[in-house]
């Protein structure tokens, strides 16, 4: 199986200057999903019968124990999911990229048919001159998308810094936050369409620890009891600092919370933190 990804990564090196240069961002964005499909989901979804890939997870909080840390500790990485589809389909990178998805799909999958309220914070800027932009290929709101695709009868609503980017759609509406403005985050929590709380928050903004730190603070009391919030990306050069601050302050700043660090890629970026709030 790594032979057959280091011959694609081989090629798609290869390819990449050429359509880039000939092809339109719509076109482009086609031709990645089947390429996708074809040499990375139908393979995997055969293999991981057999291949089984977990992720390191470490468990902080002191809410009774809701098994979160060993669920995700079971989380087979290789298994492709609906979620991947869907989520590459409309561009977003949580799937093809990313591989977040098989870890999204253990937590949601058993909350598609519900009536969910589900925020993300990032829409996927595609402005080069912008922090953390998805390059000028981007499909800014394909999450937000992606969302309203696999919850048919949730509420999908996000926001960014990017005022471009915002966008109102069937379900899905979009409102301009600052993460790194404690009040610009309180002045989104304030508006009339998000009172009443999140079932699902995803932090996928700036991907820095101050901005990471920033929305969590300000964010965590929206959850709904039972609700999960993920921040996303975190760099491997911050797990020090984000272990001892679940450890000495969030885990006794909030006993009605448990959280789990889940290791994906040590070195690199591919990390993510879950909270889970107490159902009762």
């Amino acid at each position: 199986m790594e032979a057959v990804e280091t011959r694609r990564d081989s090629i798609k090196s290869l390819l990449r200057p050429l359509v880039r240069r000939t092809l339109s961002p719509s076109a482009v964005h086609a031709l990645r999903f089947r390429w996708w499909y074809l040499s990375s989901y139908s393979p995997r979804l055969v293999a991981s019968r057999v291949v089984k890939r977990t992720p390191e997870v470490r468990g902080f909080g002191m809410a009774p124990a809701s098994g979160l840390a060993k669920q995700l500790q079971s989380v087979n990485m290789f298994a492709p999911t609906k979620m991947c589809r869907v989520m590459t389909r409309l561009g977003s990178d949580k799937g093809r990229a990313n591989n977040y998805t098989p870890v999204y799909s253990a937590l949601f999958s058993e909350r598609y048919n519900q009536p969910v309220r589900i925020f993300e914070l990032g829409l996927g800027t595609n402005n080069p001159d912008a922090p953390s932009s998805m390059g000028v290929f981007g499909m800014p709101g394909a999450s937000l998308r992606g969302w309203r695709d696999l919850f048919p009868h949730g509420r999908v609503y996000g926001a960014d810094i990017d005022r471009g980017i915002l966008f109102q759609e069937d379900r899905i509406k979009t409102f301009y936050c600052d993460q790194l403005d404690r009040s610009s985050i309180r002045e989104l929590w304030a508006q009339p369409d998000l009172q009443g709380g999140m079932d699902i928050i995803i932090e996928d903004g700036l991907h820095t620890l101050e901005a990471n730190i920033c929305f969590l603070e300000e964010s965590l009391d929206q959850l709904r009891p039972g609700g999960i919030y993920i921040t996303e990306d975190i760099g491997w050069k911050h797990f020090d600092e984000w272990y001892e601050r679940l450890e000495r302050i969030y885990s006794k700043q909030y006993p009605k919370y448990e959280f789990a660090f889940v290791v994906l890629a040590n070195p690199g970026w591919i990390n993510l933190l879950v909270v889970r709030r107490n159902a009762n």
